[in-house]
């Protein structure tokens, strides 16, 4: 038995589920948790500047690694509150993050103390679950919790309440590891009846699609579906934020469809006759919930870790509760010895014939080296230059979300964007927390002026920590989607669209980061070249056309029937 704080008990019980690194932000409340911290073996802690950035570096962590993100908010009340934003994002992405907070001691509850809030009330509709810490004793026992929570399907954010006396409190605990790793159950497949239902389907499928989605990426099983879109004919498309599920370099890609799609993916799921859905909702982002975002009489196999979601936007012909992985390997057995219907063999053949003239046109429409600089000569510009191992974080709006469909992924992961919360101010956070799951890979992180400006202030977190990675600032000079919208449904009648900026290159070089600026497209793609190589947390202000203003919205306002 050894005598321990809360507090150390916390560290402990983190390091006893496998807990790397953990990100926070200092303060009164939760000092105990920092305290013990101080010194610890094995687990990095990393300071940040705001504890809504902190989280999306937690979320980052948490997709690249596959494991827990951990943030720990030192104090309660304002420090806890400013978690929600960050909280509400992981859960819209599925994202395992844990947030550790203080709370006031237990004796000021209920009694109008200073910095007091209802916590526990407060981050239910943003968390999976949400505990509030009874005993110093049970520290090991919550925290393990919390972990298998957030890890379990379907994934997402756990938030733990710390009352400050319990962790100052001290007990005697079992000498760690006292309760082990928890058991996280993971893999588990559909019956085989249905297998083979989907199957049959399969076979005389004449026009297949397979749609991967979140379900894919997260588990990697991306080969495995390539494998058997090969055995099928059948092309690749992507749930939008989800372009990596599968290589694009694989003959089978397609990349993503949808109304936020590329044309060539979303006319093919507009043809299919049977339309593969494996781990995806088929929700908002990929259709719009529109009937005619896919095939009306196309036959739809979907594929699903959460039981709700099968069916639920769309009718299926076989609805399979399970693993993404697991499911597409019996799916690999059963149609072992498939041989393609020749109409198969042809539709996969004008897709490869569709696929290459839009990657050509997309290079002809990227134009020339004229300014001012056009986005989509941007992402020329990166897919030319960037390395395989690159890995983009992106935010919301509309130059990101042309982004998502028009850059290289050669790996998995490597997108990571908001996905369904649509948040601004997320991706250089995101892509500091990507850079520290795995800081092998190169991070470049697109977004807005706009969104930079909510999220700079963990440049000076970037260079403290070492953290090397670069932001690609696509600075138009306004709230570029905002402005789309007002431009397209209220007569160019604009207000709050404008946004003035200091220059970020200078203001990267102040926080002691490496500063790029780049008013012109003949030294746009040398100027990335040289952020990457710079060994630095590096930022490239790019001056983009304020006039080349895409909308989404007008697709979305549709309604059921697509009219």
């Amino acid at each position: 038995m050894t005598t321990l704080t809360g507090g150390q008990a916390v560290v402990e019980a983190l390091r006893e589920q496998g807990t790397e690194c953990v990100l926070g932000l200092i303060g009164s409340a939760g000092m105990e948790v920092f305290d013990g911290l101080h010194g610890a073996k094995d687990v990095r802690f990393v300071g940040v500047r705001d504890e809504r950035t902190g989280v999306h570096m937690a979320d980052g962590y948490a997709r690249m690694t596959g494991k827990a993100g951990v943030f720990l908010a030192g104090q309660n009340g304002p420090g806890a509150t400013n978690l929600v934003t960050g909280l509400a994002q992981a859960q819209a992405a599925y994202s395992p993050v844990i947030a550790l907070t203080g709370l006031l001691s237990s004796a000021h509850a209920q009694r109008d103390a200073f910095q007091e809030v209802d916590q526990h009330s407060l981050f239910k509709p943003v968390t999976k679950r949400t505990y509030t810490l009874t005993q110093t004793s049970r520290i090991p026992e919550m925290i393990g919790e919390a972990h298998r929570t957030a890890l379990s399907p379907r994934q997402g954010p756990v938030l733990l309440n710390l009352p400050r006396d319990l962790l100052a409190n001290t007990f005697e605990a079992p000498d760690f590891p006292a309760r082990g790793r928890v058991f996280v159950p993971q893999a588990f497949t559909g019956p085989q009846a249905l297998i083979e239902q989907a199957a049959h389907l399969l076979r005389q499928a004449q026009r297949p699609v397979i749609i991967a989605g979140g379900g894919v990426k997260a588990g990697r099983h991306g080969k495995d579906v390539v494998r058997l879109a090969e055995l099928l004919n059948a092309p690749v498309t992507m749930s939008p934020g989800h372009g990596d599920a599968v290589s694009c370099e694989e003959a089978v890609y397609a990349g993503q469809m949808g109304p936020r799609g590329n044309p060539v993916a979303t006319d093919l799921v507009k043809r299919a006759d049977v339309i593969l859905a494996i781990g995806t909702r088929l929700g908002f982002n990929s259709t719009f919930y529109q009937t005619d975002a896919l095939n009306p009489d196309a036959h739809i196999i979907q594929i699903e870790v959460e039981p709700t979601a099968i069916g639920r936007f769309f009718p299926v012909a076989v609805g399979i509760l399970g693993d993404a992985g697991c499911v597409t390997n019996d799916l690999l057995v059963a149609l072992s010895g498939h041989q393609p219907a020749a109409g198969a063999k042809e539709w996969m053949r004008t897709f490869a014939e569709q696929r290459k003239a839009l990657l050509a046109s997309r290079d002809a429409a990227a134009g020339n080296a004229s300014d001012p600089i056009q986005p989509g000569f941007l992402y020329r510009a990166l897919r030319d230059v960037m390395p395989d191992d690159a890995l983009y974080t992106m935010d919301a709006g509309t130059l990101c979300l042309q982004a998502t469909d028009q850059l290289r992924y050669v790996q998995t992961p490597s997108l990571l964007t908001p996905l369904d919360f649509g948040l601004v101010g997320f991706s250089y956070a995101c892509g500091l927390g990507a850079k520290l799951g795995d800081p092998s890979r190169t991070v470049v992180s697109l977004m807005g002026d706009g969104g930079f400006g909510m999220a700079c202030s963990e440049l000076g977190t970037a260079v403290e920590h070492g953290i090397n990675t670069v932001c690609i600032v696509m600075n138009n000079g306004c709230w570029g989607a905002e402005k789309a919208y007002q431009r397209d449904f209220f007569g160019e009648r604009y207000i709050g669209a404008d946004v003035r900026n200091p220059p970020f290159d200078k203001l990267a070089e102040l926080w002691g980061a490496k500063g790029f600026r780049v008013d012109s497209a003949n030294s746009l793609a040398q100027t990335i070249e040289e952020a990457i190589r710079c060994g630095q947390p590096a930022v490239v202000d790019v001056k983009v056309d304020p006039n080349a203003l895409y909308s989404f919205r007008r697709d979305s306002f549709k309604n059921r029937a697509g009219k």
